[in-house]
């Protein structure tokens, strides 16, 4: 086959599947991760409401659920997922062990992002009368809205890694397209597409990342 009909049959479908794991995880594991972020921020030693017990609690799971391999996570809930969504392989199923795999990971780089915070525009946000809820979304948030941003990049960039490994198990997009027709069949040109089209997708979200970046830093 010639290069544009590789490209429509195989790799064009492949890179929309891509596309659609790794937004849609994304979001649910931000979504999911930024409020264990928020809880270890007041939890923390020094924090709004600091609570060593629950602080404690939320680290170890955040840190548990990040050690995990994805391979051996995809594989491990694999009833949980067929549970959520029917089926245990597919586009659609891998985005359930996505989404738990990056959510600890979007946790993390949300909570350091709220780290950076200046101490001293918290404590002057206090002393004007706002509460917890105030100073978190309209102070906290708003001051650390470019590192998040940031960090959610990152995110994005380690979901696309995640679901070329997921495609090794019958995730779709353009993991499967490398093992089924790069590994199987012994085709290394559809390889080293995929390979490029891959580096291209994480080159590109990381322009757009640090674009939003700096127009969010002015």
């Amino acid at each position: 086959m010639s290069f544009n009909e590789i490209f429509k049959q195989v790799l064009f479908p492949a890179v929309g599947e891509t596309f659609y794991m790794v937004i849609v995880s994304t979001v649910f594991a931000v979504i999911i991760g930024f409020i264990p972020a928020v809880l270890l921020i007041i939890t923390q030693p020094g924090g709004l409401r600091p609570n060593k017990a629950v602080y404690k609690v939320l680290d170890v799971v955040v840190n548990l659920l990040r050690s995990f391999p994805f391979i051996i996570l995809m594989i491990a809930i694999f009833p949980f997922t067929k549970l959520i969504v029917g089926k245990a392989i597919g586009t659609t199923a891998a985005i359930v062990p996505l989404t738990i795999a990056a959510a600890p990971f979007a946790a993390r780089v949300i909570e350091s992002s709220f780290k950076e915070v200046d101490p001293g525009v918290i404590e002057a946000s206090k002393s004007f009368g706002a509460s917890n809820i105030q100073i978190i979304f309209k102070v906290m948030l708003k001051e650390a809205l470019p590192s998040i941003v940031l960090g959610i990049t990152l995110t994005v960039i380690s979901v696309v890694g995640y679901s070329a490994m997921a495609g090794t198990v019958g995730g779709g997009g353009l993991g499967n397209v490398a093992v089924n027709y790069g590994y199987y069949r012994f085709q290394t040109n559809i390889m080293v597409y995929t390979v490029i089209i891959l580096v291209i997708i994480v080159q590109l979200l990381q322009t757009i990342g640090d674009i939003i970046y700096k127009k969010l830093n002015k």
